[in-house]
């Protein structure tokens, strides 16, 4: 793919799930139904797709897991995750883009749907004089990866969804002795408490206006 802007050489890519009940955001069930988990992981990849759309990035992607849908805005490159694991997705993601196109590659999940455009193009800013880019959790992983060049080695094996994931991922990008930038703290949305945490945080977002419109049902 031809870069969009000749000023920007940094690509993004979302990793996701296809938003299908019972197969996304499974800590949330209980206390929401599948169908509600499922709308609210919906709105999030929504979120996040839009404010990919509007960074400066010279090619989108989405690597998904499963069947693009309605909620898919044009402009992105969709590409099958590949890999046994969590970690491994990660790694074959981050190959796969910088093998379409040879430059640095943001990664984020759909998780964070407070995610703005701003952040996004900081992580490309940041890529011009560091090799990494590493936005952490609240809950101890990381919301953001960046990488000037890929390293399989970064990723291989790295243990995921622990509380010391970001820890490890430190551990190592220190070990390699690079040069690495930390953009702000974001919360991963993963329980009921969390929910209700990033849409009070984004209150004009889709993922509040969804957490909204589930009402009275909706723990408190």
């Amino acid at each position: 793919m031809t870069p969009a802007t000749s000023g920007n050489a940094t690509q993004i890519v979302v990793i996701a799930k296809a938003p299908v009940p019972g197969a996304v955001k499974t800590r949330l069930t209980p206390p929401y139904t599948a169908r509600e988990a499922a709308a609210l992981a919906e709105a999030a990849l929504r979120d996040t797709l839009s404010a990919v759309a509007a960074a400066p990035a010279a090619r989108r992607v989405l690597a998904l897991l499963g069947e693009p849908g309605p909620w898919l805005p044009t402009g992105y490159d969709v590409v099958a995750q590949r890999g046994d694991d969590l970690a491994a997705r990660l790694a074959a993601a981050f190959a796969d883009a910088w093998a379409a196109l040879p430059v640095p590659v943001v990664l984020i999940g759909m998780d964070t749907p407070q995610v703005t455009p701003a952040l996004l193009a900081e992580a490309g800013r940041l890529l011009g004089g560091h090799e990494i880019v590493v936005g952490p959790a609240a809950d101890g992983g990381f919301w953001l990866l960046g990488q000037r060049r890929p390293d399989p080695a970064l990723l291989t094996g790295l243990p995921m969804s622990r509380p010391d994931t970001g820890a490890l991922l430190m551990e190592r990008i220190r070990a390699a002795g690079v040069r690495a930038a930390l953009l702000p703290e974001l919360t991963d949305v993963d329980t009921a408490a969390d929910a209700r945490a990033v849409a009070a945080r984004v209150p004009s977002s889709r993922f509040a206006a969804t957490l909204a419109a589930l009402g009275a049902d909706a723990p408190a």
